[in-house]
């Protein structure tokens, strides 16, 4: 089976890609609404896996319902709510159905979520899941047990250019890629500045490839809500003020995501572009993104 996603970063072409949240609930109807409007611009979907600790439909049923409708998914896992086991058999799972692209993430801390009740797992972290699949891609388990059928996934990861203190963030980073992590999708960009100083650091490894998050925001109230409530996002007050003071701040907010996008635009491989509830917008700033690109 083709991986265009994976054909794009090997031949450098610029690549989008956005997020499909499952439903709570069985229903795939928004997810088909929301792939249907991304499809003609977005190269790959990632597909979330109980985004910000909060239940819903599992990210391996809703990658393999993206890939029978002809999309390319991205299967987000976290390791928060699985032990190394239930993921080893998901990643067969999700193989098994001709997903090829995966995200490894530790996870959000089930506080921050809507099940506060819940045992969080963290069995491992992100850094021992890219192992482990990286293990699966040759053929074994992480015990060294031979598997029936080898897996074959583009392994991605995620990393924040603005974390503070960067340092103990590009230490992960490199040893993701020492392990085999082929591409990262960065967390949301607000500050070119930031990106620049983990830029320099990258430069040491450019076979890897970087997809820059942008975020199009739709208000100042959305922006202090992630700033006071999702981890690893700061959102400079001068943006807040940009879309406070603005007649239009969806439109704002687009303008602000095109002209971080322009700004990273030469020191990344493609964007990864968020836009939770306003997807419609989605393809018109790639339009945009192209016309002055």
């Amino acid at each position: 089976m083709s991986n265009k996603f994976k054909e794009n970063l090997r031949k450098g072409i610029f690549s989008y890609t956005s997020e499909i949240s499952p439903e709570r609930g069985s229903d795939f109807s928004k997810m088909k609404a929301v792939y249907d409007v991304l499809k003609d611009t977005v190269t790959a979907f990632n597909i979330t896996d109980n985004q910000g600790a909060n239940m819903k439909m599992s990210s391996l049923a809703g990658s393999v319902y993206i890939k029978m409708l002809g999309g390319e998914p991205v299967f987000q896992q976290t390791c928060r709510d699985r032990n190394r086991m239930a993921l080893e058999s998901d990643l067969l799972g999700a193989a098994a159905f001709g997903v090829k692209n995966i995200l490894a993430l530790t996870g959000d801390h089930i506080s921050f979520g809507d099940h506060k009740h819940a045992k969080p797992v963290y069995d491992i972290d992100s850094v021992n899941l890219i192992e482990i699949i990286k293990g699966m891609n040759s053929g074994i388990d992480m015990n060294g047990k031979a598997l029936n059928g080898a897996t074959d996934f583009l392994i991605g990861a995620a990393v924040n250019p603005e974390s503070v203190p960067l340092e103990p963030q590009l230490l992960k980073f490199e040893k993701k890629i020492r392990l085999g992590c082929d591409f990262f999708q960065t967390q949301a960009v607000f500050s070119i500045e930031k990106f620049i100083k983990f830029y320099d650091y990258y430069k040491n490894f450019p076979a890897v490839k970087i997809i820059g998050g942008i975020y199009i925001l739709k208000s100042a109230k959305t922006a202090r809500f992630m700033n006071k409530n999702i981890p690893g996002i700061y959102i400079p007050d001068e943006i807040i003020l940009e879309l406070e003071n603005s007649s239009n701040p969806l439109e704002k907010g687009v303008e602000i995501a095109l002209r971080i996008a322009r700004g990273i635009m030469p020191m990344v491989h493609g964007i990864h572009i968020m836009a939770y509830g306003i997807e419609d917008a989605v393809p018109s700033f790639i339009r945009g993104f192209e016309k002055k690109n």
